[in-house]
C-alpha cells in the first residue's frame, strides 16, 4: 500500500510539472520563438568525476539530457535541432578513451531505429553531419542507415555532427565550390578573369556546408561555463544569441532552454536587424 501511495504521488507531480512546463510554454510563444536550436554538449566527464561516476556512466546520463532537450524543442516549436557530438579533434584523445564513445554512437544511433522511440513518436528527421568518413565503419554505415530510414520524416530535424569542426566544413565546402566552378582547378586562365561566373561566391560556399540542411541558429547554447565555441558552426553564428550556462550537460534541464529563449526575445531586433545589414 505504501509503495502504491508513492507511485500515485508520483505520478500526479509528473502531471503537475507537465502541465506548468506547457503553461510555460504558452506564455514564452507569444514572442518571437527560434527555429533552430545548437547545443555544444560539454561536462559530460566533469559531471561524472563529481559524482564519482566512471567516464562511461557519465556520457550515457548526458544522452539522456540529448533526449530531454529534443522533447523540449519539439515541445517549444523548434524545428531544427543540432548536437556538437564529437570533434575531429577529439580523435587525438587515448584510444581507450575514443572506443566506449563510438561504441555509445553506435548503440544509440541503432536505437533510434527501434519501434515507439522518439525518432517515430516526434516524425523527426535525422541528419549525421561531418566528415563522416573519419568514423569507424559500423557507425558510419548506422549513421547513413539511419538517415535513410527517417527520410521521410518533416515535423523536427535532429542534427548530430560527428567527426565535426567548422575548419573542416569550411574547406570541404570551398574544395566543392571549386570542383563546382572549375573541374577541381584553383587558377583561372586570362579569358576566365573578368568572367563573373567563374568566381566563387559566399553563396556558393553557403550551398556547399555540411549545415546547409538547416537555417543559420537562432540560439547557441554551450553548457559548462566555458565561454567558447570550439571550432563549432563557425560559419553560421554570426547572429546568433549565444548562452552559456554554468551547469554541466548532464545537468542541462527546461529551464535553461526557458532562460535561454526568453533572452534570445530580449535581443531579437537587435539580432534580426544585424541579419538584414549582413
Amino acid at each position: 500500500m505504501k509503495i502504491a501511495g508513492i507511485d500515485k504521488a508520483i505520478e500526479i507531480l509528473g502531471k503537475l510539472v507537465r502541465f506548468l512546463r506547457k503553461s510555460m510554454i504558452h506564455v514564452i510563444s507569444v514572442g518571437p520563438m527560434p527555429d533552430h536550436v545548437a547545443f555544444i554538449m560539454d561536462g559530460n566527464r566533469r559531471f561524472a568525476r563529481k559524482h564519482n561516476l566512471s567516464e562511461a556512466a557519465g556520457y550515457r546520463i548526458g544522452l539522456l539530457a540529448l533526449i530531454s532537450c529534443v522533447k523540449y524543442c519539439s515541445e517549444l516549436g523548434v524545428r531544427y535541432v543540432t548536437f556538437y557530438a564529437f570533434s575531429i579533434d577529439n580523435f587525438k584523445r587515448r584510444s581507450d578513451e575514443i572506443q566506449p564513445l563510438m561504441d555509445l554512437f553506435l548503440e544509440y544511433i541503432e536505437g533510434l531505429m527501434k519501434e515507439g522511440n522518439i525518432v517515430s513518436r516526434y516524425g523527426m528527421r535525422v541528419y549525421f553531419q561531418g566528415n563522416l568518413k573519419l568514423l569507424s565503419e559500423p557507425v558510419r554505415l548506422a549513421a547513413e542507415k539511419a538517415m535513410l530510414a527517417t527520410a521521410h520524416n518533416s515535423k523536427l530535424f535532429l542534427i548530430v555532427c560527428l567527426a565535426y569542426t567548422s575548419t573542416d566544413e569550411i574547406v570541404h565546402s570551398v574544395q566543392e565550390s571549386c570542383e563546382e566552378k572549375w573541374g577541381g582547378a584553383i587558377l583561372l586562365n586570362e579569358n576566365e578573369k573578368n568572367d563573373a561566373e567563374s568566381f566563387v561566391r559566399v553563396t556558393d560556399i553557403d550551398k556547399n556546408m555540411y549545415m546547409a540542411i538547416a537555417p543559420e541558429p537562432d540560439i547557441l547554447i554551450r553548457t559548462s561555463g566555458d565561454t567558447r565555441l570550439s571550432n563549432f558552426l563557425l560559419w553560421q553564428t554570426t547572429c546568433t544569441y549565444l548562452y552559456f550556462p554554468s551547469a554541466f550537460w548532464p545537468e542541462i534541464g527546461f529551464r535553461h532552454l526557458l532562460w535561454a529563449i526568453l533572452n534570445f526575445q530580449r535581443h531579437h531586433q537587435y539580432l534580426t536587424k544585424r541579419k538584414k545589414q549582413g
